[in-house]
């Protein structure tokens, strides 16, 4: 991984993105702080295959097939208004 120092980094944008695509992740330093710019694919590589929300629900435990979501079908209270 190359690393760049903010300063150097904005001059050369266009070359420190065309770096991520082509070569991998570019660290960019700035104090004791650094942050890491690479390709959308290597990003989702890293994330792993994910569910959407869909499958998220279907999959989840605990399994809701026997919830009884019926309505009680006696009558309301009685409220005094």
């Amino acid at each position: 991984m190359m690393q760049w120092r903010l300063a150097d980094a904005k001059n050369r944008f266009s070359e420190v993105v065309k770096l991520a695509l082509s070569q991998g992740p570019q660290q960019i330093l700035r104090r004791d702080e650094s942050v890491v710019i690479l390709s959308l694919q290597d990003y989702q590589r890293l994330l792993g295959e994910r569910p959407n929300f869909r499958q998220f629900l279907l999959e989840s435990t605990p399994d809701l097939n026997d919830l009884d979501l019926k309505r009680d079908p006696s009558p309301m209270r009685a409220v005094d208004l």
